[in-house]
């Protein structure tokens, strides 16, 4: 499960081509976690998030649900794992 803006497009600065920002939010548990009690967890919070107050709430707030399975969470977390590796990277950004 993640929640993202409405757009679903990427903030994107006319003066920065190819910049790009979004966020989103997501719940997990630990690795070591029965398959059984993440998939309970999982369909759960997805159905929570497709009640229909949950939904307006959501919306007032700006955001909107997108519910998924635990594969495509891990997967998007690689994916912003590595672009925002990148970043970092390329910026020379060093942890303090």
């Amino acid at each position: 499960m993640r929640l993202a803006r409405p757009s679903q497009t990427p903030f994107a600065c006319p003066r920065s081509p190819g910049y790009e920002a979004s966020f989103w939010f997501g719940v997990g548990a630990p690795k070591a976690t029965p398959a059984e009690i993440v998939d309970k967890l999982n369909k759960e919070v997805n159905a929570a998030l497709d009640d229909p107050k949950m939904k307006t709430r959501l919306a007032d707030l700006g955001g909107v649900a997108l519910p998924g399975s635990p594969a495509e969470f891990g997967k998007l977390i690689a994916t912003e794992t590595e672009k925002w590796a990148k970043v970092i990277k390329f910026a020379g950004i060093k942890a303090e």
